[in-house]
């Protein structure tokens, strides 16, 4: 299974989809950076979104409830870009 992380995680192996790091970049390597961070992005902003409602941080509730709620704001972002 392969899943896509930032530049903060160079060096963590094969499955990870990571971009590449340098000032002048080939144009094939620049396409894989742009695409990277068009699948990035959504979850990126709904991240955002999170932590700067404070939910996460203020929630007391079960983590099976936690995750509903987060999987709906996500949802929600989605749906409102």
């Amino acid at each position: 299974m392969k899943c896509g992380a930032d530049k903060a995680y160079q060096g963590t192996g094969r499955p990870v989809r990571l971009p590449f790091r340098s000032r002048r970049l080939k144009r094939r390597k620049r396409r894989h950076n742009s695409t990277h961070a068009k699948i990035r992005c959504p979850g990126e902003q709904a991240m955002a979104t999170l932590k700067g409602w404070r939910l996460l941080r203020k929630l007391r509730s079960s983590t099976n409830r936690i995750t509903r709620i987060v999987k709906a704001v996500v949802v929600l972002h989605h749906a409102a870009t």
